[in-house]
């Protein structure tokens, strides 16, 4: 978990999530799909790495904007990343998919190494695309906008 930032996050309202994925990476648009259709009440925002609202975001948790090898979850005015953020968006999603925050019970470094074997190979294994897609209209109010 990053440090908590001495300014609030730029672009995101108080008491909003924002999840920040690759968006060329076809394994983190599947989860960004993945989010849309399970998260029903629309508890989550989603902005890519490669927008300007991704840019700012980055630079204010302190990542780099010119590579980016983990997942992010912002909330409260905290930057969450690698199995930390993922465990926690799933601990906020309806039924069984909070089943899925038992694994806390792994030690976060062995999370994160498991993570990290993904992440770092995820064009590899899962592919990429030449650009970020576009959202569809109905899925266009759940992506960030300055």
């Amino acid at each position: 978990m990053q440090e908590q930032a001495q300014t609030p996050p730029p672009i995101i309202q108080p008491g909003e999530r924002v999840v920040l994925f690759d968006g060329v990476c076809k394994l983190c648009n599947g989860w960004a799909k993945f989010l849309i259709r399970h998260d029903a009440e629309q508890r989550f925002r989603l902005a890519s790495v490669q927008s300007a609202e991704g840019h700012a975001l980055l630079a204010w948790g302190g990542l780099p904007t010119d590579r980016f090898d983990t997942m992010a979850l912002i909330e409260n005015g905290q930057m969450l990343l690698r199995s930390d953020a993922v465990l926690r968006i799933v601990a906020r999603l309806p039924g069984p998919w909070r089943l899925l925050t038992w694994l806390r019970v792994i030690p976060r470094p062995l999370r994160d190494w498991c993570y990290d074997r993904i992440a770092l190979n995820r064009y590899r294994l899962f592919g990429r695309y030449d650009s970020c897609l576009i959202p569809t209209a109905d899925h266009a109010r759940r992506f960030l906008h300055d």
